[in-house]
């Protein structure tokens, strides 16, 4: 397993080195964010470990850069800040887990081979199909620059659908994720919302982005919706 430590402080960043390596892990190095890419451009890495306080990039804009780059090896960070605000930049921003400074090598140890268990898989920051996009982070949507407004249960539809691109989901399905216990898959309640959610995402912008699939239930293209002509 081969591992890439992205630490500036060169007594830290030498101890994850020497801890690592005598748990059996190929070790790299790095000392800022600019030397983390250039590395995971020419080799492959079974996870990283990543500072958040580095110079130049830090490891915020460390992560993000790797996941626009479409790299989604598992990401630890390291911070010694606590603030409830750093987790979840972090976590928003496409890290897999957050340990605080200081910390026990223990702990880091069972993280990392949590993370290397899971393996990289893709989890995008921000939900597209075609132009229509989803950023969980910031609860906004987008068709191209224009922000659309939508209620909660507009936004947990969209979010589903999103999350999985062609694929039909059921309206048992839509209500399992959107609505109380308490809610008919058999009421209306989806219909009515999903006929809604057409009516700010797909009609204003001469798309077709919810399709029926009669008998089954929606689906959203992951194209977004074939353009004809915008509604005046």
């Amino acid at each position: 397993m081969r591992i890439l430590v992205v630490e500036d402080e060169p007594k830290m960043r030498d101890l994850l080195h020497r801890a690592l390596a005598e748990e059996g892990y190929a070790v790299d190095t790095a000392a800022d964010g600019l030397q983390a890419i250039t590395l995971t451009d020419v080799a492959a890495y079974d996870a990283m470990v990543l500072d958040v306080m580095l110079p130049g990039l830090d490891g915020f804009e460390v992560c993000s850069a790797l996941r626009r780059r479409g790299n989604w090896l598992p990401v630890l960070m390291l911070t010694a800040k606590d603030a409830v605000a750093d987790r979840v930049r972090g976590l928003d921003g496409g890290a897999d887990d957050y340990l605080t400074k200081p910390f026990s090598l223990e702990e880091l140890m069972a993280r990392l081979r949590m993370l290397i268990r899971r393996g990289p898989f893709e989890r995008p920051t921000v939900l597209t199909a075609g132009d229509l996009t989803l950023d969980p982070a910031t609860r906004t949507v987008r068709r191209g620059a224009e922000e659309i407004p939508l209620t909660a249960k507009e936004y947990a539809l969209l979010e589903i659908l999103l999350r999985r691109p062609g694929t039909v989901l059921t309206r048992t399905v839509l209500v399992e994720h959107c609505w109380d216990l308490g809610t008919s898959p058999g009421s209306n309640v989806v219909d009515a919302h999903i006929k809604a959610l057409r009516a700010k995402i797909d009609r204003p912008y001469g798309t077709q982005a919810v399709e029926t699939v009669r008998g089954a239930g929606y689906r959203i293209r992951p194209d977004g919706g074939r353009i004809t002509t915008r509604t005046p």
